[in-house]
């Protein structure tokens, strides 16, 4: 049994847009599993755009990262000592057990996974937490029916491409917004949208709701916001009546740039209310209740072929931070994960 761990700290609280400074990677004795424990060795680690609010202090719908403590993060990896009846060692699990080679963690907080059913990283995308987030907007939030024109913005994401192909399978039009040619093309040629718009390509709000309003010329039902920015501006005005708009995220702000794309408060408000609009943020965790169903349609339509997903994947846990940084920039394609360790 190992009895060191690496593991990438928060270093300190990012002003602004984080920076290789705000990481710091440790080696640290691990202690053994008490009762209830199991050692896991991490195999996948998920990165995702709701860790940059993490690294904040400001209020939030979670605790953020004490300066110091380990980065959060959701991984798969094996048991490899147990002290709970529940996991034994060899077992694929999936928890929030952050940036580490080598955790210690309470098997009620691991999930255990098949992996005859889908590869093991699935887990962390197209059948975990964000195929889940994509699901939840579409049927909790939006509502989407046959006919619909849904609009996904970050249209070849980890969520994005979820919620956009299970709208089509919905009966829906779909128009997805993402940044460069190769993605548009990936999400027209691959996953099937009606059509996608580069955001490369439009320099502000103005730009975009001319190109979306082109591409949704009987305006948009619902809308899955992952990104905010110049896209939210050219979305509003083409909303219609009784729209709907799923607020997933909004990463175009997160490093606290990008504010003068943003539609002014009156317009957005006007808007919203002479459109009729209903907006509504969600947090994906409040919804967990449904992730029976959420496998129940959405697994099958990954085991025959008809859901197409994509991985990023970076080798190393000593490279995580820049592949989070640059995922937070638009670098990535497809769902970020970091290999951390050999398959079990």
């Amino acid at each position: 049994m190992p009895r060191t761990a690496r593991a990438i700290h928060l270093a300190a609280r990012p002003e602004g847009r984080p920076g290789a400074e705000h990481f710091d990677l440790r080696e640290e004795e691990l202690r053994d599993p008490g009762p209830g424990e199991v050692l896991v060795r991490t195999i996948w680690l998920s990165l995702d755009p709701y860790m940059r609010g993490r690294m904040d202090a400001g209020p939030s719908y979670a605790a953020p990262v004490e300066v110091g403590a380990v980065m959060e993060g959701q991984t798969v990896g094996e048991v490899i000592a147990s002290n709970a009846d529940a996991l034994s060692p060899g077992d694929i699990v999936t928890g929030f057990t952050g940036w580490s080679d080598h955790a210690v963690v309470a098997a009620g907080e691991l999930r255990r996974l098949d992996p005859a059913r889908a590869p093991v990283q699935a887990a962390l995308g197209v059948l975990g937490m964000p195929g889940m987030t994509a699901w939840t907007g579409l049927t909790e939030i939006i509502g989407t029916k046959s006919g619909d024109t849904v609009l996904v913005s970050a249209a070849t994401g980890a969520v994005g491409g979820v919620a956009g192909q299970i709208a089509k399978a919905r009966g829906c039009r779909v128009v997805g917004v993402a940044g460069g040619a190769e993605k548009c093309a990936y999400a027209t040629d691959t996953l099937g949208f009606d059509a996608c718009i580069d955001h490369h390509a439009h320099d502000d709000g103005k730009a975009m709701a001319k190109a979306i309003g082109a591409a949704a010329p009987d305006g948009i039902d619902g809308y899955f916001e992952n990104v905010g920015g110049k896209t939210l501006s050219g979305v509003v005005p083409n909303m219609a009546e009784f729209g709907r708009i799923a607020l997933c995220g909004m990463v175009a702000w997160y490093n606290g740039a990008n504010m003068d794309q943003a539609l002014p408060l009156p317009a957005m408000w006007r808007t919203i209310l002479t459109r009729k609009l209903t907006v509504r943020g969600f947090i994906v965790m409040d919804h967990w209740d449904r992730f029976d169903a959420f496998l129940e349609e959405v697994a099958p339509m990954v085991a025959d072929g008809r859901l197409h997903y994509r991985e990023d994947v970076t080798e190393g846990l000593e490279n995580a931070p820049s592949a989070f940084l640059d995922m937070l920039e638009g670098g990535n394609f497809g769902k970020t994960l970091v290999r951390v360790g050999a398959d079990a």
